[in-house]
């Protein structure tokens, strides 16, 4: 049997849902979405390409602490950030 084949039968099985987003990252953190594509569904996605997003370097050491803020406060790092850029735009004008 081909070695990607064994591994398919041998999946852990996808949870029904998830109790928390830890489970959730936790679960993904460990496994492959390639996986488990045949239990997934298509969907039809509109991106919008002409974005106003501005893009900044971020020291790897700092947004690693940013990206486990978000995920205590169960909101994207992006979000995170621009929360808080926004409040200190507010309080320094």
């Amino acid at each position: 049997m081909p070695e990607n084949k064994k591994q398919a039968t041998q999946r852990d099985p996808l949870p029904e849902g998830f109790g928390s987003l830890e489970e959730f990252w936790a679960f993904w953190d460990s496994h492959s979405t390639a996986d488990y594509e045949d239990q997934m569904e298509d969907m039809d996605v509109n991106i919008d390409i002409h974005s106003s997003k501005v893009y900044c370097a971020v020291a790897k050491d700092l947004l690693a602490q940013l990206r486990t803020r978000a995920r205590q406060e169960g909101m994207s790092t992006e979000t995170l950030i621009n929360l808080w850029l926004q409040e200190k735009a507010a309080a320094v004008a």
